[in-house]
């Protein structure tokens, strides 16, 4: 960072999502055309094929990989070329923002910036995916800004004021004054974030939306103790069933705590995490994330020995991850074991950033609690109910502004529409990710370059 030219600049960490993780899909993504313009993106677009269409077709754009970052990067590039200015203004930028926003479906915060003029941000109408903007006050006055995903990323670097994007606005930063300037572009259609932030996404000491991500954790080891204590007939003879709650770390800690508080069973650590091993489910393969969770995980055997275990989790993807933890309990002397979930049964795809799973790889897929209880190998899975997870993330902060959650992952039914044909567009780029890791290319297939992006057409022309 050092090393960089300038006083401004965006960066990007991402899982994989839309596309590939291979490096020359990496962002911020660049055109030089017109102006130079970067831009680093966090979502999903659910029209990306029409949009392809778009650019080819109508405005004579060029794409050279298969991310959806990189459609957007051109949607708004296009649009602000119709100017045909030699320098552009803020209203220039929100004009072209305007035509993005149109032309745009999906889930999507953005940053940019355009070479030599300014930083801007902007958020989809849904507000689905989250977008901070910070301020911090140097002792001469001057004030430094930095846009961010997360809260918790400005105040590590000393920013003490900071504000939620809404949905359907941006802010441009210029460089030549540094004063920004807001504008709500085009009318939200919504205001729903999406609710898996508050499950499993953001770190717990974030407040996104005026959420506390900590508090909505709280919350929902409450409502999940609520539910175990009716799967179990009642809090009175729940010890007969239950003798400790362990959480499966780190991120379902604090409402694994909340739950066996609210009922009043004893609370352990059993698992000792390993800190240099990363998220699992994001794992390219289903051995690499068998592997991993044993390299993760170490069960303490003096918690579960002669033991009925009642596990916590934040929620259940693939269940592989769920399946080795409850073998590893096993293992380590557990009588029983019962897997409860902060987050309802995930029977659906993930189409607004987070490349989860295909849906028929979800383990709460075509399953009910007691098939998805036999493919982890628990004695039982108590799930929390969708009612009550909105309930907990709603009580958690203060913002009358949220019309509702994005909850596609649970119900099927996603805030933006889905186009005809995105669930197989998916599908087929996964296969070809999947088939280009195991160098198995096939006849036909246009090979992703590692690092440079080669220029080539899908059609003769």
């Amino acid at each position: 960072m050092k090393g960089l030219v300038g006083n401004m600049g965006i960066a990007h960490l991402r899982y994989p999502t839309a596309g590939s993780s291979a490096n020359s899909e990496a962002q911020p993504f660049y055109v030089n055309s017109p102006y130079g313009v970067v831009l680093a993106h966090n979502g999903n677009l659910v029209n990306a094929e029409k949009l392809k269409v778009h650019l080819d077709q109508d405005v004579h754009r060029h794409i050279n990989t298969d991310s959806d970052s990189e459609l957007l990067l051109n949607v708004f590039a296009a649009e602000l070329e119709k100017k045909g200015k030699v320098r552009v203004n803020d209203e220039d930028i929100f004009t072209a923002l305007e035509g993005v926003y149109k032309l745009c479906v999906g889930g999507y915060a953005c940053v940019g910036m355009l070479a030599g003029y300014s930083l801007i941000g902007f958020r989809d109408p849904h507000g689905i995916r989250p977008l901070v903007f910070g301020t911090r006050t140097k002792a001469d006055g001057a004030k430094d800004y930095m846009l961010s995903s997360e809260s918790v990323v400005l105040k590590a670097q000393g920013f003490t004021e900071w504000r939620d994007i809404l949905p359907g606005e941006a802010v441009i930063i210029p460089k030549d004054t540094m004063t920004p300037v807001f504008k709500q572009v085009t009318q939200p259609l919504s205001y729903s974030p999406d609710i898996f932030e508050y499950v499993y996404f953001a770190r717990p000491d974030s407040v996104i939306d005026g959420i506390s991500v900590y508090r909505s954790h709280l919350a929902m080891g409450d409502m999940l103790a609520e539910n175990i204590a009716k799967r179990f007939g009642g809090r009175e003879t729940l010890s007969d069933f239950i003798d400790v709650v362990i959480p499966v770390p780190d991120t379902a800690r604090n409402a694994a705590l909340q739950c066996a508080v609210n009922l009043d069973l004893p609370y352990r650590e059993g698992f000792v995490k390993n800190r240099y091993i990363g998220r699992t489910f994001i794992m390219p393969n289903q051995k690499e994330r068998k592997s991993s969770v044993r390299r993760k995980l170490n069960a303490m055997g003096l918690e579960f020995k002669g033991k009925n275990v009642l596990l916590v989790d934040d929620s259940i993807v693939r269940g592989t991850t769920s399946k080795e933890i409850v073998q590893m309990a096993r293992e380590a002397g557990a009588k029983k074991v019962y897997f409860a979930s902060c987050a309802p049964a995930i029977r659906y795809n993930h189409i607004y950033g987070i490349d989860l799973a295909d849906t028929r790889a979800l383990v709460g897929y075509g399953r009910n609690n007691q098939e998805i209880a036999d493919v982890i190998g628990a004695d039982d899975v108590i799930y929390q109910e969708l009612d009550d997870l909105v309930k907990s993330v709603l009580a958690s902060g203060n913002n009358d502004k949220i019309t509702g959650f994005e909850v596609g992952v649970f119900t099927g039914e996603y805030i933006t529409g889905v186009e005809a044909g995105y669930f197989k567009h998916l599908e087929n780029l996964r296969e070809y990710n999947a088939r280009f890791k195991q160098n198995s290319i096939l006849a036909g297939d246009d090979p992703k370059a590692e690092v440079d992006i080669g220029i080539y057409n899908e059609g003769d022309y």
